[in-house]
């Protein structure tokens, strides 16, 4: 099953932790896993401090125990653990499906290492199916809107509940379909370069190591 592959995929990176080692905790279901999987180390004696990529993977690490820190207060993360909706054999990745891909690349880009998690599905020969997600400052949306548009995205409002979804930045989120997505890092940088776009969720760069797990066998890819 996809969620036990997520699972091990998150127990499989956990396994590179080690004690005294400042970890940025990643948002999303399989984040989940490896946040319960370093909760149980904790237990066992493990000990780390960490800091959060959302409000609330904040919220769960410490119903698990983690020792957490604010990471206005930090300058450098050890290794960064985080999920992704889609990853190519460059470890190139689409990320941002729970909407915290700003904070995502922010520790991402902190960390001495970034290590994504993910079941089998989201392994992909070339990146573009899934939405690229842009947050973008409310006040832009208009004409942020226009911008993608004009880069070939269709962007979609991100709602919940009838109201625009918000981050934990107070912002609005564009899921943005691409025909074709055949230079993602132009692409990541004229989304950087768009006035009002406050983050974007391609990661070009950040990746170091992943573990995919696909019918309870785990591999680990790393960057050359």
């Amino acid at each position: 099953m996809i969620d036990d592959d997520k699972r091990l995929a998150a127990e499989a990176a956990v396994a590179e932790i080690e004690s005294g080692m400042l970890i940025g905790l990643g948002t999303g279901s399989t984040a989940a896993h490896a946040i319960a999987a370093i909760g149980a180390r904790v237990k066992a004696g493990l000990e780390i401090d960490a800091v959060a990529t959302s409000s609330a993977s904040e919220r769960l690490a410490a119903q698990h125990g983690i020792p957490m820190l604010d990471f206005e207060d930090v300058a450098a993360v050890d290794l960064a653990i985080d999920g992704a909706d889609e990853i190519d054999p460059a470890l190139r990745a689409i990320k941002g499906a729970g909407g915290a891909m700003l904070r995502e690349k922010i520790v991402a880009t902190a960390a001495k290492r970034m290590i994504v998690i993910a079941d089998g599905s989201k392994r992909v020969d070339r990146l573009g199916a899934a939405r690229v997600p842009v947050e973008v400052l409310p006040f832009a949306r208009s004409f942020a809107a226009a911008e993608l548009a004009r880069l070939g995205a269709i962007p979609e409002l991100r709602m919940a509940g009838g109201d625009p979804y918000l981050t934990d930045q107070d912002n609005i989120v564009f899921d943005c379909a691409f025909a074709a997505l055949d230079a993602p890092e132009a692409l990541a940088a004229a989304l950087s370069a768009l006035p009002g776009v406050m983050g974007h969720g391609l990661f070009i760069t950040e990746i170091d190591a992943a573990y995919i797990a696909a019918d309870g066998n785990v591999e680990r890819l790393a960057r050359r």
